[in-house]
């Protein structure tokens, strides 16, 4: 009875050491990981706008292969399968990401152009009142300067280039309030002066 048990026992290690030779690395899921990260590190929005999801699809493609390279196989599986779902979701997230901000950034151009009609307009307007204690010339070239880069913004927004597009338009603006705030000072200044 005892023998019987020894051989059953050396039996079922040789066949767990058989089997466990016999594993291989799960080198399909492996590639389409490598390639899906890769994929997601070469997609600009997704580096961009998706950086956290691109990390995490880094850190499982690491313990992917140190699984790999520790011989356990099903976990090397798993963290290929999560590299490549963190993958796909940054590219999607990336994209996403991208839209948001040349939505945002339309709509600050958009309203620096309406911003630049009305302080022209107000400029013009203030032209005209006498004895308004305003340096024109230095208006008119802050002016000269918020519309270049109003244009440029608006260049930079068709090329996708969505953040340099954003700060020009905000430097506008900026421009632009200053602008509006001197000939609203200097009106009130006139106005307490009558």
């Amino acid at each position: 009875m005892m023998k019987k048990i020894n051989i059953a026992l050396l039996i079922v290690c040789i066949l767990a050491f058989v089997i466990s030779a016999c594993a291989k690395p799960p080198t399909e899921e492996m590639n389409r990981a490598e390639d899906a990260v890769t994929r997601a590190e070469n997609d600009a929005d997704a580096v961009a706008f998706a950086p956290n999801t691109l990390v995490r699809a880094r850190d499982a493609l690491i313990k992917m292969n140190t699984e790999a390279d520790a011989k356990r196989y099903d976990s090397a599986k798993n963290y290929a399968a999560e590299a490549i779902s963190n993958a796909e979701r940054a590219v999607t997230e990336g994209r996403a990401g991208a839209v948001r901000a040349r939505d945002e950034a339309a709509n600050i151009i958009n309203s620096v152009g309406n911003l630049l009609s009305e302080t022209t307009n107000a400029l013009n307007t203030a032209k005209q009142v006498p004895n308004l204690q305003l340096d024109f010339d230095a208006l008119s070239w802050d002016l000269d300067a918020a519309r270049r880069l109003y244009d440029d913004a608006r260049q930079n927004l068709q090329a996708n280039n969505t953040r340099e597009a954003i700060a020009r338009a905000e430097n506008a603006r900026s421009i632009l309030s200053g602008i509006n705030a001197k000939i609203t000072d200097a009106a009130q200044a006139a106005s307490r002066k009558q």
